[in-house]
């Protein structure tokens, strides 16, 4: 009972985090990109209708452009996040002083 406790404390303060949208994103990009390095092209191996092919490559198309630029987004904001959070504890710090 106690290890649950513990686990959910973990679970609420991690998605809490004013870091964890920025990184949950990350980290399905380069999933997604993972994924895709290890097998992206096997649907084209298999034989499917033409509308499910091309159905499956639109997808993949429009998930190849718009990762990047979310994954982009999320760098920019994690890294705006974590400079803000150090100058204020810089200024923190120096007030203390």
């Amino acid at each position: 009972m106690k290890t649950l406790t513990i686990l959910q404390s973990t679970v609420k303060s991690a998605a809490t985090n004013e870091y964890f949208p920025s990184a949950a994103v990350l980290a399905g990009v380069v999933l997604f990109w993972a994924i895709g390095l290890f097998g992206g092209l096997s649907l084209l191996s298999n034989h499917q209708t033409l509308l499910t092919t091309l159905s499956w490559l639109l997808f993949v198309y429009a998930a190849a452009v718009l990762t990047p630029l979310a994954g982009l987004i999320a760098v920019v904001d994690l890294s705006r996040r974590w400079l803000r959070n150090r100058a204020s504890g810089v200024a923190t710090s120096a007030e203390t002083a």
